[in-house]
């Protein structure tokens, strides 16, 4: 659509990065006052996030080169251009999970107990973010013929040009904000700490799996050409929420 944003000279500001930006600070702020209303240092929340932050961009960039590999392949440096676009969430997932536990660890932190306070975060700053790449064309949607399909015209944007598509980027930001909602809603019944991580988890990967089913871009395939990589792995963390909830409550029954 608007990849980007205004150009002053020289200096070319994309919307892709300006929308990452703001969503990164809407789910700090989020999560920093979830934290203060339980008495967590609101400062060792902002150290967390914005240690993540550079994990999960580091990890969704690496596994959106890789997916797109023969495209960079002759262009190694455009690997790099991250505010044009391009970036794979459950890259950028995994990698931050990771630094988030090692962090919280060394700091000797509630890992379950401080992702709760994530979770919500993470699912509002994703509902804003998922429209950068809206502007940006990238993540973009199989062809329609519904009355709403979005046509990209500009010769930066990574979708098809002059193609009526889904309009996808913005199904999943409309399905993250149902999930932040659900988040916010279930906080009273909370009954172990972990549960609200944990329901993010659930409800994120089966709205992916069913949002694969209107993605055109190319993402990797396991098995067949009817299960990508990314519906894939959101059977995996399915399967893993469903083991992990099932024993949370399990041992808060004999507790």
């Amino acid at each position: 659509m608007y990849p980007i944003l205004f150009s002053i000279g020289p200096i070319t500001i994309y919307t892709y990065g300006v929308i990452v930006a703001l969503s990164f600070l809407l789910g700090v702020f989020l999560a920093t006052r979830l934290a203060m209303s339980e008495n967590v240092d609101p400062q060792k929340i902002m150290d967390l996030s914005f240690f993540c932050l550079i994990a999960a961009i580091i990890g969704s960039r690496l596994f959106f080169v890789v997916q797109n590999f023969g495209s960079y392949s002759r262009n190694p440096l455009a690997a790099f251009k991250i505010w044009q676009g391009g970036l794979v969430y459950y890259g950028g997932l995994l990698t931050a999970a990771a630094t988030g536990i090692i962090y919280l660890k060394k700091q000797k932190l509630p890992v379950m107990k401080i992702a709760d306070f994530m979770a919500p975060g993470i699912s509002i700053g994703h509902a804003l973010g998922r429209w950068s790449c809206f502007f940006a064309g990238c993540c973009y949607g199989k062809p329609t013929d519904l009355p709403w399909g979005i046509t990209f015209t500009h010769s930066y944007a990574f979708a098809p040009k002059g193609i009526a598509l889904h309009p996808v980027q913005v199904y999943e930001s409309m399905g993250e904000l149902a999930i932040f909602s659900i988040l916010m809603f279930s906080r009273k019944w909370k009954k172990f700490d972990g549960q609200l991580f944990l329901t993010y988890l659930g409800l994120y990967s089966i709205l992916r799996f069913v949002m694969e089913f209107f993605r055109g871009d190319l993402r990797g395939h396991l098995f067949s050409e009817h299960l990508s990589t990314p519906q894939g792995i959101s059977i995996l963390v399915l399967a893993m929420v469903v083991i992990a909830y099932l024993f949370s409550r399990k041992t808060i029954a004999v507790v």
